[in-house]
């Protein structure tokens, strides 16, 4: 123990003597029972020198690739766009890097405003009155958005959409099984949510709907129809929204939706192998005292000076654990910084600009791959940034692994990622503003070369007569 703390072997005896034991043994043999304890040393091998590490760490990441090693499409939630060096200077700054909770304002405000301006830069996007100070990620949001209809109605159903994210989904049917809530699922038709089954679905029952915008095919939904529908129940009206969209799509707050949340790695957060990234939970003001974690305010001192304070603090740390409206316990700030940081660094009119060049690429990307022989489109609904085609082979893992041959990934596998056979040979091709026009003719050869190589690998012989 000697290694790692300042305890001498004379400290240890004292305490030991003054707990009235012999050893550290004997501690452990009076609290954990001898048939689960370890007697034999673990199989550890001797620790490395600090350069063996090192370069046995370098050997391991080359293991990997990046988005840095090979021309990508992957998106399904996850997208790789140009996070600005500000960022990571301003993210590593230890006032912000290092601090834990903010709890007391006095010796915080660098903090409690970032979380404040945060909460307005996420208002203005999704048209929604009140932001809270951010959650952990997407699929997590959409399960707490679903927790805060059932304390407000109390009702025993929600009705999602099979656009969703098939995380963001699994996640709602796991949460919804705890506190016993039955979810429907209404199907897509033609790349959309069927409206007839999404209204026959909803009623008197129903505490929540859930849609995805865009959904997970890359359509764009009638935001206003859906949420419309379910405007003679009481039916808290949720929208998962991807925030790059929101520079060309109407914000959910003007189509009649309650709440929306969504994963905010596109804003300003690496790809980081899947995380960390952090997920925004806006609302109108009649949910505001439901809402998730924590909500920064303005307010002003003594001396009437501008200052921020945490106004509320909805967790069972903080209140009485049945007034707790979720267990949220740490706002992802930092990540949030980034999200910050970056729609600051782009300004309201290069965010525009953004969602229409990333309108321009993708139109360009989908219709020169459907012109492919073997390849069509997956549904002909309007699309931003995120699009699904349909390959004619017997493998679309096959033509993904011969196009990362070739230094590109085409995208995700639909199927694989939904888990519905009826995305046999779906590929999901997302767009960001670091797929250049070169890039894209690359995946337009590459996956044309490889959906021919395929389809020609999977033919039968001919047999000769």
């Amino acid at each position: 123990m000697s290694r790692y703390t300042t305890t001498t072997d004379a400290d240890l005896q004292e305490m030991l003597q003054t707990i009235g034991v012999g050893s550290l043994d004997e501690i452990f043999d009076r609290q954990i029972p001898a048939g689960v304890r370890l007697r034999e040393r673990l199989d550890i091998p001797e620790g490395l020198p600090e350069q063996d590490v090192y370069a046995h760490l370098r050997e391991l990441a080359a293991n990997n690739t990046s988005a840095e090693d090979e021309i990508t499409f992957l998106g399904a939630g996850m997208y790789d766009h140009y996070v600005p060096a500000v960022i990571d200077m301003l993210m590593s700054r230890s006032e912000f890097l290092t601090p834990y909770t903010p709890y007391q304002p006095e010796i915080s405000q660098g903090g409690l405003q970032v979380m404040f301006e945060y909460q307005t830069t996420i208002s203005e996007l999704t048209g929604l009155p009140v932001s809270n100070a951010s959650v952990y990620e997407g699929p997590s949001a959409v399960a707490a958005a679903g927790y805060l209809a059932k304390l407000a109605n109390g009702k025993t159903r929600y009705v999602a959409s099979a656009g969703l994210h098939p995380h963001s989904l699994q996640t709602l049917k796991t949460y919804a099984h705890g506190y016993d809530i039955e979810v429907v699922v209404v199907p897509l038709k033609d790349g959309v949510t069927d409206a007839d089954a999404w209204a026959a679905a909803i009623d008197g029952e129903t505490s929540a709907v859930f849609f995805a915008q865009p959904n997970v095919l890359g359509a764009v939904e009638d935001a206003s129809a859906l949420s419309a529908a379910a405007k003679n129940s009481p039916a808290v009206v949720i929208a998962q929204v991807d925030p790059i969209t929101l520079g060309v799509l109407a914000p959910p707050g003007e189509c009649g939706v309650d709440v929306a949340v969504g994963e905010g790695q596109a804003l300003g957060n690496r790809l980081d192998f899947g995380g960390p990234s952090f997920g925004f939970f806006a609302a109108t003001t009649a949910y505001l005292r439901r809402m998730p974690g924590r909500i920064a305010g303005e307010t002003k001192d003594v001396d009437g000076r501008r200052g921020f304070v945490l106004t509320l603090q909805t967790r069972e740390q903080h209140i009485r654990r049945e007034k707790a409206t979720s267990n949220i316990c740490t706002a992802q700030a930092l990540n949030a910084l980034g999200g910050v940081v970056y729609l600051a660094w782009l300004g309201k009119q290069g965010f525009q600009e953004l969602g229409e060049l990333l309108l321009q690429r993708t139109h360009y990307t989908r219709e020169a791959l459907a012109a492919l022989d073997g390849v069509s489109k997956l549904h002909e609904q309007p699309v931003v940034r995120e699009f699904a085609v349909t390959l004619d082979v017997p493998s679309v893992a096959a033509v993904i692994d011969r196009c990362q041959d070739a230094g590109v990934h085409p995208g995700a596998d639909l199927e694989a990622l939904t888990g519905d056979p009826a995305h046999r040979g779906g590929l999901l091709v997302a767009l960001t503003e670091q797929r250049s026009r070169r890039d894209i003719d690359k995946l337009v050869e590459v996956l044309g070369a490889a959906v021919t190589a395929e389809r020609a690998a999977g033919a039968p012989e001919e047999v000769a007569a």
